[in-house]
């Protein structure tokens, strides 16, 4: 492999959207997927013999697809319900809304379904990126995410389901009939969010390999096609970095928005309360809120994280290259992979709309902390004039009463006058 890198080569592009090359490789040996496994039953016949086909395998049927959102109908059904019957305190209204709003989740299926496609092309440019690195490094990409993905789908749903349950026990309005769909779209968001921390953590992890490989490489050997491969893997890095916010921007921009409103309603009926002291029903309000403000958290600091990495953290292991050793075209091409750094962008952008990082959380928190004090505003006004006007309207009954009680002495004084003149008469 080191004599490959000697050769004469034209420099490329700042701007480059490699494609691997065919280079004869017949199965992939670097790639763990069950799709290019040898042994899994089904794919391309390199051997030619005959494999058996692979049966589309149905995890629900349409009988349990119907079912779910017919539940979920039924549920939003009886909670518009008992939002439109209340008759009691602001807060008691805010709760009951917040229930409301937990169904909305039911919508980031149809999101999904249509944005799957952008999600496939995100796959399938991973797969084009450990075929790259593969035919670069001669090794596949060392990951070792398989544990963390494991627990983390493990423990979510469970986390998920346990909360579910909790508030099924802590609040009145909560019917079982209900724990069963709020389960489910309580689970979406989990592993949605799920979702994110394991590709984010992919980003960063790849970032990282890819920095200590090239360190590691420059080592021993300096040539200028060396640094042009390791130019195109960083450029392709830097593209998955992008679309992994564009692939699902329409879905994480929908989960944004929903986790500001429930984290906002949540913490309003805690603060609601405290007036009467932390009760049994309030632990319900505290497990939601705290459980999606960590949703939150996360979703924002894993993007901030990855898009660090790839690009922040590579800058830095760029610039400690010694150049001195090296020749004129490494040292030309160095330069170019510094200017390939700088011009192109590695945040996580969801569709244009935001950037996914810190400053996103900081920027809903102060939102947050705004709608809270207008609530509370809200709120320690209308007991003051429901007061005021229990006042005045027993301030008017008793002048009306007094106005009576005058004019039946008056009335009973000038009766009892007149008789005593017919008598007299």
């Amino acid at each position: 492999m080191l004599n490959n890198y000697n050769r004469k080569k034209k420099h490329d592009t700042v701007f480059l959207n490699v494609k691997p090359a065919a280079n004869g490789i017949g199965v992939r040996k670097y790639s763990n997927g069950i799709l290019d496994r040898i042994d899994s039953g089904f794919g391309v016949n390199y051997d030619n013999e005959k494999r058996a086909s692979r049966h589309s395998v149905g995890t629900i049927d349409s009988m349990n697809q119907q079912f779910v959102p017919l539940y979920v109908v039924y549920v939003a059904n009886n909670r518009i319900r008992i939002v439109t019957s209340l008759s009691g305190p602001f807060e008691e209204a805010v709760i009951a809304y917040l229930f409301l709003v937990n169904i909305l989740p039911i919508f980031l299926i149809p999101l999904l379904w249509w944005e799957t496609r952008k999600i496939c092309v995100l796959l399938n440019d991973w797969d084009d990126f450990e075929i790259l690195y593969y035919q670069i490094s001669g090794h596949s990409v060392p990951l070792h995410l398989r544990r963390t993905a494991v627990t983390v789908t493990a423990a979510l749903p469970l986390l998920s389901v346990i909360s579910v349950i909790i508030t099924h026990v802590t609040m009145a309005d909560f019917q079982l009939s209900q724990v069963i769909p709020y389960c489910i779209l309580d689970n979406l968001t989990a592993m949605l969010g799920a979702w994110w921390y394991l590709i984010c953590e992919a980003l960063s992890r790849t970032a990282n390999i890819l920095a200590e490989r090239f360190q590691k490489a420059l080592r021993h050997i300096g040539p200028a096609a060396m640094v042009a491969d390791y130019r195109a893997l960083w450029l392709r890095l830097s593209k998955l970095t992008r679309d992994t916010g564009t692939a699902t921007c329409y879905t994480f921009t929908f989960l944004n928005v929903y986790l500001f409103f429930i984290i906002t309603l949540s913490i309003y009926g805690l603060m609601s309360q405290l007036s009467e002291g932390f009760g049994i029903k309030d632990i319900g309000l505290a497990i939601t809120a705290i459980w999606n403000v960590c949703l939150l958290f996360f979703i924002c600091d894993q993007a901030h994280y990855a898009s660090f990495n790839v690009r922040t953290n590579f800058q830095k292991k760029l610039l400690m290259v010694e150049l001195n050793w090296m020749n004129s075209d490494a040292q030309t091409e160095i330069n170019m992979f510094l200017r390939a750094t700088e011009m192109n962008p590695s945040n996580i952008n969801c569709g244009g709309f935001f950037n996914v990082n810190r400053n996103l959380f900081k920027g809903l928190l102060t939102t947050m902390v705004t709608y809270l004090v207008v609530l509370l505003q809200f709120q320690i006004s209308i007991p003051t004039e429901i007061h005021n006007t229990n006042v005045n309207m027993t301030l008017d009954n008793d002048d009306y009463d007094d106005d009576l009680l005058t004019n039946a002495i008056v009335t009973t004084t000038t009766t009892t006058i007149a008789s005593i003149k017919g008598r007299k008469g």
